[in-house]
């Protein structure tokens, strides 16, 4: 798989792909005319999406009970390499975690980029916690968290905070896949759709 860089390792700045612009590009989330920034603690690990993946928001979750945040699948990609905003960057999944977002599943899927040394042996959540101890504790704390400190309830993790395995997660992936093909079905206002219909 490849996903794409929005948010490097170490930064706060919370940039995500503009889904309602032409060609899509990479820019600062606006809430209420401020630039959106996490003010919990730095990203540990790059994040970003998978493209030609969409969370339906039409579609309920059989896994949740609750629809989709209207987003490409997040990635948090766990590997030593820091990547640039836009870098495009071959992973391997290991595995998922559903987050409860504001009353919305948000899927997280848990991949490393195959450049890592440690990629070959980490193949599940197990592996994970074996070679890069702590970073499913971060991981989980850092989504339960990060609203807290601009005054939201903390988000509430699917499964009781279990990391779904890598079958889990493929099957998240092709089912979101099988979703963002619904867009061009059903116009939903994407500058994508309204290119290709010119």
């Amino acid at each position: 798989f490849n996903f794409v860089n929005e948010i490097s390792r170490g930064k706060v700045e919370k940039m995500e792909i503009s889904l309602k612009e032409e060609w899509n590009p990479i820019k600062q989330d606006v809430k209420k005319g401020v630039l959106r920034k996490i003010n919990y603690y730095p990203y540990l690990w790059n994040y970003g999406a998978f493209p030609r993946t969409w969370e339906d928001p039409e579609s309920v979750s059989p896994d949740t009970g609750l629809l989709g945040d209207g987003d490409p699948v997040d990635v948090v990609e766990v590997g030593k390499y820091t990547h640039k905003i836009g870098d495009v960057v071959r992973v391997k999944v290991i595995g998922a975690l559903g987050l409860i977002d504001e009353g919305e599943t948000d899927w997280k899927i848990i991949t490393i980029d195959i450049r890592d040394p440690n990629a070959i042996n980490i193949n599940g959540p197990q592996d994970l916690e074996e070679y890069k101890k702590g970073c499913i504790s971060g991981i989980r704390d850092f989504f339960i968290n990060y609203k807290v400190p601009d005054g939201k309830p903390k988000n509430v993790l699917a499964f009781d905070g279990e990391i779904k395995d890598k079958a889990y997660a493929l099957k998240v992936i092709e089912e979101c896949h099988t979703q963002y093909k619904k867009i061009f079905t059903k116009d939903y206002g994407y500058s994508l759709k309204k290119k290709i219909e010119e």
